[in-house]
């Protein structure tokens, strides 16, 4: 049974819950401008780690834009 909120998230789970695409998520992982872990051939991401990641980009946008 899969959880609604899994500590650890697939490309897949990361494009839904950022609202992006797949493709976007692929890209920031590559560039490595986004937290994750590579499992063999396939992408993980904390979900602990990708909010973090989500405030501290808040923090920047208000820095440069403020």
């Amino acid at each position: 049974m899969a959880e609604s909120n899994p500590p650890v998230m697939t490309i897949a789970e990361v494009a839904e819950y950022l609202r992006i695409p797949r493709a976007s998520i692929y890209k920031l992982a590559q560039k490595g401008r986004i937290p994750c872990q590579k499992v063999g051939r396939h992408w993980r991401f904390r979900r602990e780690s990708l909010e973090q990641w989500l405030a501290n980009q808040g923090a920047y946008a208000r820095q440069t834009l403020g």
